[in-house]
């Protein structure tokens, strides 16, 4: 797959362009309403589950939907799986190596639309390593809240393996076999809330 698409081709760009939620805008994250988790095989016989705690998401959504970018930047320390021993492996240089390496990147490069469905397309940038990942994901749509702050909502996931980026730190385990498994299931579940310079002008 190409490291970059064109966005939005034929007909998917005037179904996003047309739809009536559709908003103009700057839009950033609901820090209250936003969870991005992980989940990677371990023993063999079932899977170690974390979250990212600190991350931010912008979303710029011009007149020229063929344009909509996402940009987000993943504080990688504060990687969380309830287990302090743990989180601060993955912090070390078997794993995020966090000294040198303190944010997980990612910017978007295309995007595909079918109904309330997406597929997304990005660089993903951990360790010092890019590569092209590939999100699939649903679209919530907007409201007004009752603050009268104009949001949007959606979820997405993708499977990364994790040697692509440089986190290969294993163990045998007695039984026979690796500890941990190669591939690493990413979920996000995100509010964004249009800016109110953006959101006044608003239809």
């Amino acid at each position: 797959m190409p490291a970059r698409w064109l966005c939005l081709i034929g007909d998917m760009t005037t179904n996003l362009a047309t739809r009536p939620d559709y908003r103009v805008g700057t839009w950033k994250l609901d820090p209250d309403h936003a969870k991005l988790s992980f989940s990677v095989k371990y023993m063999k016989i079932s899977k170690v589950h974390g979250t990212f705690d600190d991350f931010d998401v912008t979303v710029v959504t011009p007149e020229d939907s063929g344009e909509i970018s996402v940009d987000a930047s993943i504080d990688v320390s504060s990687v969380n799986t309830n287990h302090e021993t743990r989180d601060n492996h993955l912090r070390s240089g078997d794993f995020f190596l966090v000294e040198e390496h303190p944010h997980m990147l990612f910017h978007s490069t295309g995007i595909t639309v079918d109904g309330d469905d997406f597929t997304m397309t990005g660089d993903l940038t951990l360790r010092g390593v890019t590569k092209t990942v590939t999100l699939t994901g649903e679209f919530g749509g907007v409201i007004t809240d009752d603050y009268g702050r104009i949001k949007a909502g959606a979820s997405a996931s993708t499977k990364i393996n994790r040697h692509d980026f440089g986190v290969s730190w294993n163990s045998a385990i007695e039984a026979g076999g690796l500890m941990l498994g190669d591939d690493v299931a990413i979920t996000v579940d995100v509010q964004v809330i249009l800016q109110p310079e953006d959101a006044d002008g608003a239809a």
